[in-house]
């Protein structure tokens, strides 16, 4: 049993596959696991506790990228949640790139930079990234799907760059679109969209200007607050206010 259950946690990790592991903590079959793919359901461990409600809740959690222990009559049971990486697409390697690519990635992104100025597309600039591209974003969407874990991030100004991400992400359940710009650009921006027929929940979506509102400064400074907005994006939740200020927890619960 302990051997399925690692093979198949291994397995959810190198296919970069959405999956949890759920554990009993208390009550009868204390120590019980199961591990269940997001798509394909349960594909090691169970029993008789796995109930569909068991497996439903898990589901919701992984949606949410949202680890938590949930009461079931006498048994409680621990949902781990193991996401695949999620991955941020830049678009732009100006000076904004280059602290934002570093810091996604310490925070566990797989993060693709693509530019079609190659004295700024360099190995020397990124070369912390995953996947540097030099070339218009066809080249990026050429080999990349935007699924519900991807983030796109745009800091080129140039509409000869935005379009085509704008319409290459059109109708995609990616779960984040930020795009650089003053007020006056974000809504010269959204003309535009209106007038290639996009509606104004499409137009919505798009973070612009892009970030949380910290007064940030320097190229670090405004890379740390598109990173907060992303992460806040990514779990759902939270403010963006102090938490000195709110009765909020610090971080996600994680009881239920």
């Amino acid at each position: 049993m302990v051997t399925a259950i690692l093979e198949a946690v291994e397995h959810l990790r190198e296919a970069e596959r959405l999956g949890a592991v759920l554990t009993v903590v208390e009550g009868a079959d204390m120590g019980q696991r199961a591990v269940v793919d997001r798509i394909d359901g349960v594909v090691a461990g169970g029993g008789a506790w796995l109930t569909a409600e068991v497996v439903s809740d898990a589901n919701q959690l992984m949606d949410s990228e949202d680890s938590r222990t949930l009461s079931y009559g006498s048994r409680r049971v621990l949902i781990d949640v193991v996401p695949p990486p999620p991955v941020m697409l830049i678009f732009g390697a100006g000076h904004i790139a280059q602290p934002l690519s570093s810091m996604a990635r310490l925070v566990g992104f797989k993060v693709v930079v693509a530019d079609a100025r190659a004295t700024f597309a360099t190995d020397e600039r990124f070369p912390h990234v995953d996947e540097l591209v030099v070339g218009w974003p066809e080249a990026v969407f050429d080999h990349v799907s935007p699924d519900a874990r991807t983030y796109v991030v745009l800091l080129s100004h140039d509409e000869r760059f935005e379009t085509p991400v704008f319409r290459a992400v059109r109708g995609t359940p990616i779960r984040y679109l930020g795009a650089m710009g003053s007020r006056r650009t974000h809504a010269a921006r959204m003309d535009r969209l209106r007038a290639e027929g996009w509606t104004e929940t499409e137009i919505e979506e798009i973070r612009g200007p892009i970030g949380l509102d910290v007064k940030a400064k320097t190229p670090e400074e405004t890379a740390v607050s598109i990173l907060a907005e992303v992460i806040q994006v990514r779990y759902g939740s939270g403010s963006g206010l102090s938490l000195s200020g709110t009765d909020a927890p610090i971080h996600i619960p994680d009881q239920a």
